[in-house]
């Protein structure tokens, strides 16, 4: 290891005998690496294009469509990367792949459109639950809540995204939506209000 690099590191072993530059070290640090998170984002949803999970069409396609029809829906830029990143989930959470989405969307997003991808997976659930022995209704528990409706209206587009001759814009297309909203935090601990 360079010199460079040790001076460019922290020098505690334990947080709380960290310094103000320790931490500022380590802020810089973050900052750079963050500068990055989009180009990784993007990189995570391209391996989706090498799994179906059964389906007619790539969990990529999948997504591509699902973005391509809020882009077609009039949506905005915000809404239609969430249509994008909805599903990004799918392979690192098997059982909670909405969650995991939303957590890497949330610093990023409103409310509104956080909540939709964090519960699109049970508004889902509308168009094949009963088929697996579930609820299909299960959705209704959330009636009263003020994002209802913005979530099943995502799921009608989401659902309908599944075509093999679907014409999706490329992902090319996405990528500078993407890097715009990954940008720069709307809300984070990490950062000073």
């Amino acid at each position: 290891m360079t010199t460079d690099t040790l001076e460019r590191r922290a020098k505690f072993t334990r947080m709380d005998q960290g310094t103000e530059q320790d931490w500022q070290i380590i802020a810089k640090h973050n900052g750079e690496e963050a500068a990055g998170l989009a180009d990784r984002v993007l990189n995570h949803l391209k391996l989706l294009g090498d799994d179906t999970g059964g389906f007619a069409v790539t969990r990529l396609e999948h997504s591509l469509q699902t973005a391509t029809l809020a882009h077609n829906a009039g949506k905005d830029e915000e809404y239609i990367v969430c249509a994008l990143l909805h599903d990004i989930g799918d392979t690192l959470g098997s059982y909670n792949h909405a969650d995991v989405a939303a957590v890497i969307l949330k610093p990023f997003i409103s409310e509104e459109n956080h909540w939709i991808v964090a519960h699109h997976g049970i508004f889902q659930g509308y168009y094949f639950f009963h088929y697996l022995g579930l609820d299909r209704n299960m959705r209704d528990e959330f009636k009263d809540h003020p994002f209802y409706a913005a979530c099943a209206e995502f799921c009608r587009l989401d659902q309908a995204a599944f075509d093999p001759d679907f014409t999706s814009m490329p992902i090319e297309a996405f990528e500078p939506m993407v890097r715009r909203v990954f940008a720069k935090p709307k809300a984070s601990i990490y950062q000073a209000s």
